[in-house]
């Protein structure tokens, strides 16, 4: 089934909703990010990323759409709503993570991701912000001989998360590295921190070449989340996930 598709209210571009981000209109008529998509009500659709939202925020542009969106002008609109998103998409990509350590599709630890990258069992690859420069060399080679990749430019991506947040997130000691051992729960990953990364980033497509393997019918190696572009304007995934391709 695919994901409806909708239009964002400042440039109208339009995309599947994973790609955008639904603005809820609360009650008292303020306005706050629903990043799941799941608060009641009407809601309004943003692609753009973050300094394009403050701009917009800034000489007024959002008031305007969003008035329009739900047809009141009745909005309290918080000064700080670019960064409210962006907090509540790396809660919700933190989240993501999370929950695939709890269903034991997450490694950590150079040892284990290195030994699922070599024997062909690792589909996406990420490195905290502090990670040494050796250690994540270190991972992309058995990943590239693992998958069969040498010469490539799979290498994994590094967050802009710093281990003890990434710590605190798996409820783990130093957790400096990551790996995905599951096609889908890699894809799930991938499209949570690529939403986070495309809002809070300038440009991350070349680093989203090469963090996952995506999903297609004959497994191949690519990558995954990069920080740039507006989510409706994203195609494909990273450099860190072994891809295989597959108003309300």
């Amino acid at each position: 089934m695919t994901d409806p598709i909708r239009s964002c209210i400042l440039t109208r571009d339009r995309a599947a909703r994973d790609r955008l981000i639904r603005l809820a209109l609360g009650p008292a008529g303020e306005i706050l990010p629903d990043v799941r998509a799941k608060a009641p009500g009407r809601g309004a659709w943003i692609g753009v990323n973050q300094a394009e939202l403050a701009e917009a925020l800034a000489k007024g542009k959002l008031r305007g759409a969003l008035a329009r969106a739900f047809k009141t002008s009745d909005l309290a609109i918080p000064a700080d709503l670019p960064t409210l998103v962006a907090a509540a998409l790396e809660r919700n990509a933190l989240d993501r993570l999370g929950l695939e350590a709890k269903m034991g599709t997450l490694l950590s630890g150079s040892e284990r991701i290195e030994k699922a990258a070599r024997s062909g069992k690792l589909y996406a690859l990420y490195h905290a912000a502090d990670a040494q420069p050796d250690g994540k060399r270190r991972l992309a080679q058995a990943w590239r001989v693992g998958s069969d990749r040498e010469g490539s430019d799979l290498q994994g991506l590094a967050l802009p998360l710093a281990r003890p947040i990434l710590s605190l997130a798996l409820g783990r000691e130093n957790v400096v590295h990551l790996g995905l051992t599951d096609r889908a729960a890699a894809a799930r990953v991938s499209d949570a921190l690529d939403r986070w990364l495309h809002f809070i980033g300038p440009d991350p497509m070349e680093s989203r070449q090469s963090s996952t393997l995506a999903a297609s019918p004959d497994p191949a190696p690519c990558a995954t989340a990069a920080q740039g572009a507006s989510p409706p304007r994203v195609s494909g995934r990273s450099k860190a996930v072994d891809e295989y391709e597959e108003s309300e």
